[in-house]
Protein backbone atom coordinates (compact mmCIF):
# COMPACT_ATOMS: atom_id res chain seq x y z
CA UNK A 1 0.00 0.00 0.00
CA UNK A 2 2.75 2.43 0.93
CA UNK A 3 4.64 1.75 -2.29
CA UNK A 4 1.55 2.20 -4.48
CA UNK A 5 0.56 5.44 -2.71
CA UNK A 6 3.98 6.89 -3.42
CA UNK A 7 4.18 5.63 -7.00
CA UNK A 8 0.71 6.65 -8.19
CA UNK A 9 -0.29 9.46 -5.85
CA UNK A 10 -3.37 7.61 -4.58
CA UNK A 11 -4.58 7.10 -1.03
CA UNK A 12 -5.42 3.84 0.70
CA UNK A 13 -7.81 3.50 3.60
CA UNK A 14 -7.62 0.18 5.44
CA UNK A 15 -10.69 -1.05 7.27
CA UNK A 16 -9.87 -1.97 10.89
CA UNK A 17 -9.69 -5.67 11.72
CA UNK A 18 -8.87 -7.55 14.89
CA UNK A 19 -8.08 -10.85 13.13
CA UNK A 20 -6.16 -9.87 9.99
CA UNK A 21 -2.65 -11.33 9.72
CA UNK A 22 -1.22 -7.83 9.28
CA UNK A 23 -2.42 -5.76 12.22
CA UNK A 24 -3.86 -2.25 12.14
CA UNK A 25 -0.68 -1.10 13.88
CA UNK A 26 1.54 -2.48 11.10
CA UNK A 27 -0.39 -0.47 8.52
CA UNK A 28 -0.24 2.70 10.60
CA UNK A 29 3.49 2.25 11.18
CA UNK A 30 3.86 2.36 7.39
CA UNK A 31 1.85 5.57 7.11
CA UNK A 32 -1.39 3.95 5.90
CA UNK A 33 -4.66 5.30 7.26
CA UNK A 34 -6.80 2.84 9.21
CA UNK A 35 -10.39 4.00 9.39
CA UNK A 36 -13.82 2.40 9.70
CA UNK A 37 -15.25 5.14 7.49
CA UNK A 38 -14.62 3.77 4.00
CA UNK A 39 -17.73 4.96 2.17
CA UNK A 40 -15.87 7.77 0.36
CA UNK A 41 -13.42 5.41 -1.34
CA UNK A 42 -13.76 4.79 -5.08
CA UNK A 43 -12.28 1.28 -5.32
CA UNK A 44 -12.67 -1.52 -2.80
CA UNK A 45 -10.18 -4.39 -2.66
CA UNK A 46 -11.19 -7.48 -0.72
CA UNK A 47 -10.48 -11.18 -1.03
CA UNK A 48 -13.55 -13.29 -0.33
CA UNK A 49 -17.10 -12.23 -1.21
CA UNK A 50 -18.29 -9.02 0.44
CA UNK A 51 -21.53 -9.60 2.41
CA UNK A 52 -24.40 -8.21 0.33
CA UNK A 53 -25.54 -5.85 3.09
CA UNK A 54 -22.09 -4.24 3.14
CA UNK A 55 -21.93 -3.48 -0.59
CA UNK A 56 -22.04 0.23 -1.34
CA UNK A 57 -23.92 1.51 -4.37
CA UNK A 58 -22.15 2.86 -7.45
CA UNK A 59 -18.68 1.70 -6.38
CA UNK A 60 -16.06 -0.54 -7.96
CA UNK A 61 -15.07 -3.76 -6.21
CA UNK A 62 -12.24 -6.22 -6.64
CA UNK A 63 -12.68 -9.65 -5.00
CA UNK A 64 -13.32 -13.30 -5.78
CA UNK A 65 -17.06 -13.24 -6.47
CA UNK A 66 -17.48 -16.99 -7.12
CA UNK A 67 -20.30 -16.26 -9.54
CA UNK A 68 -18.84 -17.06 -12.96
CA UNK A 69 -19.84 -20.73 -12.71
CA UNK A 70 -23.37 -19.67 -11.70
CA UNK A 71 -22.71 -20.80 -8.14
CA UNK A 72 -26.16 -21.06 -6.56
CA UNK A 73 -25.00 -19.90 -3.14
CA UNK A 74 -23.89 -16.55 -4.59
CA UNK A 75 -26.87 -15.81 -6.83
CA UNK A 76 -28.11 -13.22 -4.33
CA UNK A 77 -24.70 -11.56 -4.46
CA UNK A 78 -24.82 -11.41 -8.25
CA UNK A 79 -28.28 -9.85 -8.23
CA UNK A 80 -27.21 -7.31 -5.59
CA UNK A 81 -24.16 -6.26 -7.59
CA UNK A 82 -26.49 -5.41 -10.47
CA UNK A 83 -29.19 -3.74 -8.42
CA UNK A 84 -26.63 -1.50 -6.69
CA UNK A 85 -24.94 -0.50 -9.99
CA UNK A 86 -21.61 -1.89 -8.83
CA UNK A 87 -18.63 -2.50 -11.09
CA UNK A 88 -17.44 -6.00 -10.19
CA UNK A 89 -13.89 -6.90 -11.20
CA UNK A 90 -13.20 -10.54 -10.38
CA UNK A 91 -9.62 -11.57 -9.60
CA UNK A 92 -10.28 -14.93 -11.21
CA UNK A 93 -10.85 -13.19 -14.54
CA UNK A 94 -7.80 -10.93 -14.53
CA UNK A 95 -5.83 -12.52 -17.37
CA UNK A 96 -3.30 -11.58 -20.01
CA UNK A 97 -3.97 -11.82 -23.73
CA UNK A 98 -3.05 -15.52 -23.68
CA UNK A 99 -5.67 -16.24 -21.04
CA UNK A 100 -3.16 -16.78 -18.21
CA UNK A 101 -4.34 -15.58 -14.81
CA UNK A 102 -2.36 -12.65 -13.43
CA UNK A 103 -3.29 -12.76 -9.75
CA UNK A 104 -4.07 -15.91 -7.85
CA UNK A 105 -3.65 -17.71 -4.57
CA UNK A 106 -3.30 -21.04 -6.35
CA UNK A 107 0.21 -21.87 -5.16
CA UNK A 108 -0.75 -21.41 -1.52
CA UNK A 109 -4.03 -23.26 -1.97
CA UNK A 110 -2.00 -26.17 -3.34
CA UNK A 111 0.57 -26.00 -0.55
CA UNK A 112 -1.98 -25.94 2.26
CA UNK A 113 -4.34 -28.37 0.50
CA UNK A 114 -1.63 -31.00 0.11
CA UNK A 115 -0.45 -30.42 3.68
CA UNK A 116 -4.00 -30.82 4.99
CA UNK A 117 -4.41 -34.01 3.00
CA UNK A 118 -1.24 -35.44 4.52
CA UNK A 119 -2.39 -34.29 7.95
CA UNK A 120 -5.78 -36.00 7.51
CA UNK A 121 -4.13 -39.24 6.43
CA UNK A 122 -1.86 -39.26 9.48
CA UNK A 123 -4.76 -38.61 11.84
CA UNK A 124 -6.98 -41.22 10.22
CA UNK A 125 -4.34 -43.94 10.36
CA UNK A 126 -2.79 -42.85 13.69
CA UNK A 127 0.59 -42.76 11.99
CA UNK A 128 1.63 -39.19 12.88
CA UNK A 129 0.13 -35.83 13.83
CA UNK A 130 0.94 -32.58 12.03
CA UNK A 131 0.26 -29.17 13.50
CA UNK A 132 -2.72 -27.46 11.79
CA UNK A 133 -1.40 -25.27 9.00
CA UNK A 134 -2.96 -22.09 10.39
CA UNK A 135 -1.00 -22.56 13.62
CA UNK A 136 2.29 -22.46 11.70
CA UNK A 137 3.82 -18.98 11.71
CA UNK A 138 4.88 -19.22 8.09
CA UNK A 139 5.67 -21.61 5.27
CA UNK A 140 9.06 -22.54 6.72
CA UNK A 141 7.45 -23.86 9.90
CA UNK A 142 4.89 -25.74 7.80
CA UNK A 143 7.66 -27.40 5.80
CA UNK A 144 9.45 -28.33 9.03
CA UNK A 145 6.30 -30.10 10.25
CA UNK A 146 6.54 -32.47 7.29
CA UNK A 147 9.51 -34.15 8.96
CA UNK A 148 7.01 -35.81 11.29
CA UNK A 149 5.44 -37.86 8.49
CA UNK A 150 5.81 -41.60 9.09
CA UNK A 151 4.63 -43.58 6.09
CA UNK A 152 6.51 -46.13 4.03
CA UNK A 153 4.27 -46.89 1.10
CA UNK A 154 1.77 -44.06 0.65
CA UNK A 155 0.66 -43.49 -2.94
CA UNK A 156 -0.80 -40.08 -3.72
CA UNK A 157 -2.72 -39.04 -6.83
CA UNK A 158 -2.62 -35.35 -7.80
CA UNK A 159 -4.66 -33.72 -10.58
CA UNK A 160 -3.86 -30.41 -12.25
CA UNK A 161 -1.01 -28.72 -14.04
CA UNK A 162 -1.26 -25.14 -12.81
CA UNK A 163 -0.36 -23.13 -9.73
CA UNK A 164 -2.37 -25.36 -7.38
CA UNK A 165 -0.61 -28.51 -8.54
CA UNK A 166 2.80 -26.84 -8.38
CA UNK A 167 2.14 -25.79 -4.80
CA UNK A 168 1.12 -29.34 -3.92
CA UNK A 169 4.27 -30.70 -5.57
CA UNK A 170 6.37 -28.38 -3.38
CA UNK A 171 4.87 -29.96 -0.27
CA UNK A 172 5.14 -33.52 -1.56
CA UNK A 173 8.76 -32.91 -2.47
CA UNK A 174 9.54 -31.49 0.97
CA UNK A 175 7.82 -34.54 2.49
CA UNK A 176 10.07 -36.90 0.52
CA UNK A 177 7.58 -38.26 -2.02
CA UNK A 178 8.98 -39.26 -5.40
CA UNK A 179 7.11 -38.38 -8.60
CA UNK A 180 6.55 -41.41 -10.85
CA UNK A 181 4.67 -42.26 -14.03
CA UNK A 182 1.53 -44.39 -14.06
CA UNK A 183 3.21 -47.71 -14.81
CA UNK A 184 5.63 -47.26 -11.93
CA UNK A 185 2.85 -45.92 -9.70
CA UNK A 186 1.02 -49.23 -9.96
CA UNK A 187 3.95 -51.27 -8.69
CA UNK A 188 6.07 -48.77 -6.75
CA UNK A 189 7.16 -49.61 -3.21
CA UNK A 190 7.67 -46.47 -1.13
CA UNK A 191 6.16 -43.01 -0.83
CA UNK A 192 5.33 -41.64 -4.27
CA UNK A 193 2.86 -39.52 -6.21
CA UNK A 194 1.39 -39.45 -9.70
CA UNK A 195 0.45 -36.14 -11.30
CA UNK A 196 -2.30 -36.13 -13.92
CA UNK A 197 -3.50 -33.41 -16.26
CA UNK A 198 -6.83 -33.27 -18.11
CA UNK A 199 -5.56 -35.27 -21.10
CA UNK A 200 -4.70 -38.17 -18.79
CA UNK A 201 -8.28 -38.76 -17.63
CA UNK A 202 -10.52 -37.36 -20.39
CA UNK A 203 -11.04 -38.74 -23.87
CA UNK A 204 -13.07 -37.61 -26.84
CA UNK A 205 -16.30 -39.55 -27.26
CA UNK A 206 -15.84 -39.59 -31.04
CA UNK A 207 -12.37 -41.12 -30.71
CA UNK A 208 -10.56 -38.00 -31.91
CA UNK A 209 -7.27 -36.74 -30.54
CA UNK A 210 -7.32 -34.78 -27.28
CA UNK A 211 -6.41 -31.10 -27.46
CA UNK A 212 -6.76 -28.55 -24.69
CA UNK A 213 -8.34 -25.97 -27.02
CA UNK A 214 -11.00 -28.43 -28.12
CA UNK A 215 -11.56 -29.72 -24.58
CA UNK A 216 -12.08 -26.25 -23.14
CA UNK A 217 -14.35 -25.24 -26.03
CA UNK A 218 -16.38 -28.48 -26.15
CA UNK A 219 -16.19 -30.21 -22.75
CA UNK A 220 -19.47 -32.07 -23.32
CA UNK A 221 -17.81 -34.03 -26.13
CA UNK A 222 -15.53 -35.81 -23.66
CA UNK A 223 -15.91 -38.60 -21.12
CA UNK A 224 -13.88 -39.42 -18.04
CA UNK A 225 -11.34 -42.25 -17.92
CA UNK A 226 -10.40 -41.49 -14.34
CA UNK A 227 -11.60 -44.87 -13.06
CA UNK A 228 -8.39 -46.54 -14.28
CA UNK A 229 -6.48 -44.75 -11.51
CA UNK A 230 -8.87 -45.44 -8.62
CA UNK A 231 -7.40 -48.75 -7.35
CA UNK A 232 -3.92 -47.43 -6.56
CA UNK A 233 -3.78 -44.25 -4.41
CA UNK A 234 -4.83 -43.93 -0.78
CA UNK A 235 -4.72 -40.12 -0.86
CA UNK A 236 -6.16 -38.05 -3.70
CA UNK A 237 -5.40 -34.32 -4.03
CA UNK A 238 -7.79 -32.64 -6.47
CA UNK A 239 -6.11 -29.56 -7.88
CA UNK A 240 -7.47 -29.23 -11.44
CA UNK A 241 -9.82 -26.50 -12.61
CA UNK A 242 -13.19 -27.91 -13.59
CA UNK A 243 -15.83 -26.62 -15.99
CA UNK A 244 -19.37 -27.61 -14.93
CA UNK A 245 -19.94 -28.85 -18.50
CA UNK A 246 -16.97 -31.21 -18.31
CA UNK A 247 -17.16 -34.82 -17.08
CA UNK A 248 -16.91 -35.48 -13.36
CA UNK A 249 -13.96 -37.58 -12.27
CA UNK A 250 -16.02 -40.44 -10.90
CA UNK A 251 -19.55 -41.20 -9.74
CA UNK A 252 -20.60 -41.18 -6.11
CA UNK A 253 -21.52 -44.87 -6.36
CA UNK A 254 -17.89 -45.68 -7.21
CA UNK A 255 -16.86 -45.20 -3.57
CA UNK A 256 -18.66 -48.48 -2.79
CA UNK A 257 -16.65 -50.45 -5.34
CA UNK A 258 -13.86 -52.81 -4.37
CA UNK A 259 -11.52 -51.05 -6.79
CA UNK A 260 -11.91 -47.66 -5.07
CA UNK A 261 -8.72 -47.57 -3.03
CA UNK A 262 -8.81 -43.91 -1.94
CA UNK A 263 -9.17 -43.30 1.80
CA UNK A 264 -8.67 -39.51 1.95
CA UNK A 265 -9.57 -36.81 -0.57
CA UNK A 266 -8.13 -33.31 -0.28
CA UNK A 267 -10.34 -31.34 -2.66
CA UNK A 268 -8.45 -28.10 -3.23
CA UNK A 269 -10.80 -27.11 -6.06
CA UNK A 270 -13.76 -27.36 -3.67
CA UNK A 271 -16.53 -27.31 -6.27
CA UNK A 272 -19.57 -28.42 -4.30
CA UNK A 273 -21.11 -31.49 -5.98
CA UNK A 274 -18.64 -30.85 -8.79
CA UNK A 275 -15.77 -32.79 -10.34
CA UNK A 276 -15.30 -34.64 -7.04
CA UNK A 277 -18.85 -35.78 -6.17
CA UNK A 278 -17.93 -36.60 -2.56
CA UNK A 279 -17.47 -32.88 -1.87
CA UNK A 280 -20.99 -32.31 -0.59
CA UNK A 281 -20.05 -29.15 1.30
CA UNK A 282 -17.07 -26.95 2.03
CA UNK A 283 -15.26 -27.16 5.35
CA UNK A 284 -13.60 -24.58 7.59
CA UNK A 285 -10.09 -23.96 8.83
CA UNK A 286 -11.16 -24.82 12.38
CA UNK A 287 -13.01 -27.97 11.28
CA UNK A 288 -11.40 -29.03 7.99
CA UNK A 289 -12.46 -32.68 7.71
CA UNK A 290 -15.57 -34.82 7.54
CA UNK A 291 -16.26 -38.45 6.71
CA UNK A 292 -18.63 -39.87 4.14
CA UNK A 293 -20.23 -43.26 4.78
CA UNK A 294 -19.53 -45.35 1.68
CA UNK A 295 -22.80 -47.26 1.94
CA UNK A 296 -25.30 -44.49 2.77
CA UNK A 297 -23.40 -41.48 1.33
CA UNK A 298 -24.25 -39.69 4.56
CA UNK A 299 -21.88 -37.30 6.28
CA UNK A 300 -20.25 -38.57 9.46
CA UNK A 301 -17.81 -37.12 11.97
CA UNK A 302 -14.21 -37.05 10.79
CA UNK A 303 -12.26 -40.26 11.48
CA UNK A 304 -15.33 -41.87 13.08
CA UNK A 305 -14.93 -45.13 11.16
CA UNK A 306 -11.86 -46.39 9.30
CA UNK A 307 -14.04 -47.63 6.43
CA UNK A 308 -15.43 -44.15 5.77
CA UNK A 309 -14.02 -41.84 3.12
CA UNK A 310 -12.44 -38.74 4.68
CA UNK A 311 -12.85 -35.38 2.89
CA UNK A 312 -10.93 -32.11 3.23
CA UNK A 313 -12.70 -29.25 1.43
CA UNK A 314 -11.58 -25.96 2.97
CA UNK A 315 -12.51 -23.21 0.51
CA UNK A 316 -10.11 -20.54 1.80
CA UNK A 317 -6.91 -22.54 2.11
CA UNK A 318 -4.45 -19.64 1.56
CA UNK A 319 -5.81 -18.05 4.75
CA UNK A 320 -3.95 -20.76 6.65
CA UNK A 321 -0.65 -19.18 5.55
CA UNK A 322 -1.92 -15.60 5.49
CA UNK A 323 1.28 -13.62 5.69
CA UNK A 324 3.05 -15.52 2.91
CA UNK A 325 -0.07 -15.60 0.72
CA UNK A 326 -0.79 -11.90 1.26
CA UNK A 327 2.71 -10.81 0.35
CA UNK A 328 2.66 -12.86 -2.87
CA UNK A 329 -0.82 -11.66 -3.83
CA UNK A 330 0.10 -8.04 -3.15
CA UNK A 331 3.15 -8.36 -5.39
CA UNK A 332 0.97 -9.71 -8.22
CA UNK A 333 -1.54 -6.88 -7.81
CA UNK A 334 1.24 -4.29 -7.80
CA UNK A 335 2.89 -5.71 -10.91
CA UNK A 336 -0.11 -6.50 -13.10
CA UNK A 337 -3.26 -4.76 -11.92
CA UNK A 338 -2.32 -1.38 -10.51
CA UNK A 339 -0.62 -0.18 -13.72
CA UNK A 340 -3.77 -1.09 -15.67
CA UNK A 341 -6.07 0.55 -13.15
CA UNK A 342 -4.10 3.63 -12.16
CA UNK A 343 -1.77 4.32 -15.08
CA UNK A 344 -3.98 3.13 -17.96
CA UNK A 345 -1.41 0.58 -19.06
CA UNK A 346 -3.21 -2.32 -20.75
CA UNK A 347 -6.66 -1.29 -19.46
CA UNK A 348 -8.14 -4.24 -21.35
CA UNK A 349 -6.97 -6.40 -18.43
CA UNK A 350 -9.51 -4.65 -16.20
CA UNK A 351 -12.17 -4.59 -18.90
CA UNK A 352 -11.98 -8.35 -19.51
CA UNK A 353 -12.36 -9.04 -15.79
CA UNK A 354 -15.35 -6.75 -15.22
CA UNK A 355 -18.41 -8.95 -14.76
CA UNK A 356 -20.95 -6.16 -14.47
CA UNK A 357 -21.10 -2.38 -14.63
CA UNK A 358 -23.89 0.20 -14.32
CA UNK A 359 -26.46 -2.46 -13.57
CA UNK A 360 -25.68 -4.61 -16.62
CA UNK A 361 -23.61 -7.66 -17.36
CA UNK A 362 -20.59 -6.97 -19.53
CA UNK A 363 -20.47 -8.72 -22.94
CA UNK A 364 -18.07 -11.48 -21.81
CA UNK A 365 -20.47 -12.41 -19.04
CA UNK A 366 -23.84 -12.23 -20.73
CA UNK A 367 -24.00 -16.02 -20.41
CA UNK A 368 -24.90 -15.34 -16.76
CA UNK A 369 -28.19 -13.64 -17.74
CA UNK A 370 -30.50 -16.43 -16.58
CA UNK A 371 -28.60 -16.53 -13.27
CA UNK A 372 -28.19 -12.81 -12.70
CA UNK A 373 -31.50 -11.18 -13.64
Amino acid sequence: CATIEKKYGVKFVVEPSSHRCFSDEEYMENGIEVNAHIQDCDYFFGVKEVPVDNLIENKSYFFFSHTIKKQAYNQKLMKTLLSKNISMIDYECLKNSAGIRLVAFGRFAGIVGAYNGLRAFGLKKNYYELKPAHLCFDILELFAELNKIRTKNLKILLTGGGRVAQGAIEVLGEAGFNQVDFEEFKIHIGNCFLQLDAYDYNERIDGGEFSFDHFFAHPTEYRSTFSQYLPYPELFIAGAYWDPSAPVLFNLSDIQRDYFGINVIADVTCDINGSVPTTIRSTTIDSPFYDLDRETYQEKSAFSNPTNLTIMAVDNLPCELPRDASVAFGEQLSEHVMPALLNNKRPEIIERATICKSGKLMPNFEYLSDYAY
